[in-house]
């Protein structure tokens, strides 16, 4: 089920927000704040909707409006949902090369990635799928990585969140009695993904805190229409027990890249994204953000 996030279509530039991202010798960011173009192929434009129309659909036909990919909204939406923002934020990065990484505080307990879902995207996705790559419920529950689907349209920005949150090995992140103390302590890592996904589903305080960040002042851009078709996707990269996790609620399951240390998390999510930027190399619309240490 797909959920789609608004965000600043290129990764924003210190300070002035308008910097060239250089990621491979195919790969060039503009770092600015845009709103998400139309897609110049008509025939690829209908591909990818019609994809998004059958992720997003779901019996309630519950929509939300998306989130930007901003790190001030973001901290102050998980601050709200009760993670400890005097230790940890969300940073922009500005590369996937050493120079950019270098400049990020570590250790960085979790990397949120927006892309756009075109055709290429699309055709990895399904064939990973065929090759059975995400792990079942089973086995990511013996590895204890929380893991959830997706139920509500244009909600990949919460999802996202909750799978950098929900991974994080440290209870001193996580103020007690807050809203997301208690949803994981009633999702736990080994509750069932379409069960998490429903019980998120009926939550109507995540739901508000959700809208309240979409109308948030510090956007750069507005939330548009509810039924608005947005071609981008926001997914998460964490570290459990020493393992790099892709968690992506539109695929089966979360995927394993391989070995990690939470030292190295920043730069081995970077490995992972740079396939996603190769596989689309005419594509702009990128945006990293890490939780990282103040």
């Amino acid at each position: 089920i797909l959920f789609i996030l608004l965000a600043a279509a290129s990764v924003r530039g210190p300070p002035s927000h308008h910097c060239t991202l250089e990621l491979s010798p195919a790969i060039s960011i503009n770092q600015k704040n845009f709103q998400f173009q139309k897609m110049s192929s008509e025939d690829n434009k209908k591909h990818v909707a019609d994809e998004a129309k059958s992720c997003t659909s779901t019996s309630k036909k519950k929509r939300w409006f998306p989130l930007e990919s901003n790190p001030t909204i973001l901290n102050g939406y998980i601050s709200k949902l009760g993670f400890n923002t005097d230790l940890y934020e969300f940073v922009d990065v500005y590369a996937t090369e050493e120079w950019a990484t270098s400049m990020v505080p570590k250790p960085v307990l979790a990397v949120l990635f927006l892309y756009p879902i075109s055709p290429v995207q699309e055709q990895h996705r399904h064939k990973e799928s065929s090759n059975n790559t995400a792990l079942s419920h089973e086995l990511s529950s013996k590895r204890k990585v929380w893991y959830t689907k997706q139920r509500i349209g244009n909600a990949c920005g919460t999802i996202g969140v909750l799978h950098a949150l929900a991974n994080i090995d440290s209870n001193a992140l996580i103020k007690p009695e807050s809203w997301i103390s208690t949803f994981l302590n009633h999702a736990t890592y080994d509750t069932d993904p379409l069960v998490k996904a429903e019980i998120l589903e009926s939550d109507d305080v995540i739901e508000t805190l959700h809208d309240d960040a979409t109308q948030n002042n510090d956007n750069a851009t507005g939330r548009g229409e509810i039924d608005d078709e947005l071609l981008t996707h926001f997914i998460a990269f964490t570290n459990v027990d020493g393992m790099l996790y892709e968690l992506d609620g539109r695929k089966d399951g979360p995927i394993c890249h391989g070995e990690t240390k939470q030292e190295q998390l920043l730069e081995d999510s970077c490995r992972v994204i740079k396939l996603f930027m190769e596989r689309d190399p005419e594509e702009l619309r990128f945006t990293i953000l890490a939780l990282a240490p103040k």
